[in-house]
């Protein structure tokens, strides 16, 4: 009989628990939500416009435009190009971008380290470790990437173009009309379409007529980066730094107020550092002349090696790190918010470009339940619900690390080193400071599946009758 019923097994026959539990986790590839199924209707395709070519509105291009619908991205800038250096692809956001076809456009630039080392400012020692490599592909079905955001942005830029998706750069949009779904351009012109996607950034122009002319811009956190990065040759004269070099891997130096994430980038030819440091002041009067000495001296005193690095640096660019606040509202009529718009975060859990391709995934598989226009109001409530708890609890994780990872020397530092010593010699635990080591949550972050969330809300919301 117990053979039989193991025969027969199926993971259908179970149902989510209501309490707090991973159990099931090694059936997420056998269980599905299922909506009953609408025979002999398709999807109805939108003529769909994208405010913003960043990383997110090309990845949220490339997820529409494989979905059937007609795509055109407007850019204000006249040439393509991202700013900045280097850029973390966890396995949340692989995952989906391997389903939009990236990999391919990926492999020849993005780096996969093998782990992510926490250091103690003053020495190096590692007091924190994350195995990345092979537990987040075994375990997320997804490696975790580093690479730089200029060959990051072009394999998107590449993939949007060879699925069909048409570009206009040197588009600066001066207004939108939620009511006319239509936006009016610099020179004039005016563009309607089915449904308008703002992917326009932090400083975004929509963000106030979706919230009814009252804008929440995101805010300083008191905190700014300086942005950087090294030749690995240059850092190879240097036995010294062999150890930083030798495989690829995130190392992060935590200290009072500061810490500093490395790794390299570009085909492991470039050593990318960013720097964060306590800084209340107002971006605008920023001397950027004087940001290399600045970096320098903030950092003194730190680790040896990493100060050698620290010297190395040529030049520099300082950051403002904004956060947003949580928005109650993310859509009005047929325009949408996404990415930073709706959502920027610091960069201490790397996931800012993820959570715009989350995003860009929810938009598209949620209209892709619509078959009657009366119902693509729908699928935009469901990708605002769904989207709004997603990205508001991974703010709230980003700023607990700018927390967690900046206690000056003390009772809470050394309580915070001890937890997480079990994980630098293979020791079982069951919670970490760490949160990319935090068996909960490292679940929650990494294996979050988009799909699945979204189509639960349609579940939910059609068992309700909306």
């Amino acid at each position: 009989m117990a053979k039989n019923q193991s025969a027969t097994a199926n993971a259908s026959v179970f149902e989510t628990p209501t309490y707090p539990t991973n159990c099931l986790y090694f059936l997420q590839d056998h269980m599905q939500v299922r909506i009953p199924p609408s025979p002999n209707r398709k999807s109805q395709l939108l003529d769909i416009v994208i405010v913003g070519a960043g990383l997110g509105g090309l990845a949220t291009a490339i997820a529409l435009a494989q979905s059937g619908h007609r795509v055109k991205v407007y850019e204000q800038a006249s040439v393509l190009g991202e700013v900045g250096a280097g850029i973390q692809i966890p396995s949340n956001s692989m995952r989906l971008l391997a389903e939009l076809g990236l990999e391919p456009y990926l492999k020849d630039h993005a780096t996969e380290p093998k782990a992510i080392y926490f250091r103690r400012w003053q020495n190096g020692k590692t007091i924190g470790m994350t195995k990345l490599i092979p537990e987040f592909r075994q375990t997320y079905n997804a490696p975790y990437y580093v690479i730089h955001r200029a060959d990051f942005h072009s394999a998107l830029h590449k993939r949007a173009l060879d699925v069909g998706v048409e570009i206009k750069l040197g588009s600066r949009a001066v207004s939108y009309n939620a009511d006319t779904s239509t936006i009016t351009f610099e020179n004039g012109s005016v563009v309607t379409a089915d449904l308008i996607v703002a992917a326009d950034g932090v400083k975004s122009l929509a963000r106030k007529v979706v919230l009814g002319g009252h804008d929440k811009v995101p805010q300083k956190t008191g905190f700014a980066a300086y942005r950087s990065t090294v030749k690995v040759e240059r850092m190879q004269q240097d036995p010294e730094l062999d150890s930083l070099l030798t495989e690829p891997a995130l190392n992060i130096w935590v200290g009072d107020g500061r810490h500093v994430m490395t790794y390299k980038i570009g085909a492991g030819k470039t050593f990318n550092l960013v720097l964060s440091h306590p800084d209340n002041s107002d971006p605008r009067e920023w001397d950027q002349s004087k940001a290399l000495d600045e970096m320098r001296a903030e950092f003194r005193g730190w680790d040896t090696k990493l100060t050698k690095v620290i010297n190395l640096i040529d030049k520099t660019i300082k950051w403002p790190l904004l956060s947003g606040s949580k928005l109650d509202q993310w859509v009005s009529e047929r325009l949408v918010l996404l990415g930073d718009a709706a959502h920027a975060m610091v960069p201490y859990m790397s996931q800012g470009a993820a959570m715009a391709v989350e995003d860009g995934v929810a938009l598209a598989h949620s209209l892709s339940k619509v078959h009657d226009s009366r119902d693509i109001s729908k699928a935009l409530s469901i990708y605002q619900s769904v989207r709004t708890i997603r990205s508001s609890q991974m703010q709230e994780a980003s700023l607990l690390n700018g927390q967690l990872w900046h206690f000056p020397d003390g009772p809470l530092q050394e309580a915070r080193d001890l937890a997480m010593y079990p994980e630098t010699v293979s020791r079982p635990f069951v919670h970490s400071p760490n949160q990319w080591s935090d068996p909960t949550t490292q679940l929650w972050c990494y294996g979050y599946d988009t799909k699945k969330a979204v189509e639960e809300e349609w579940e939910k919301r059609i068992a309700n009758g909306f």
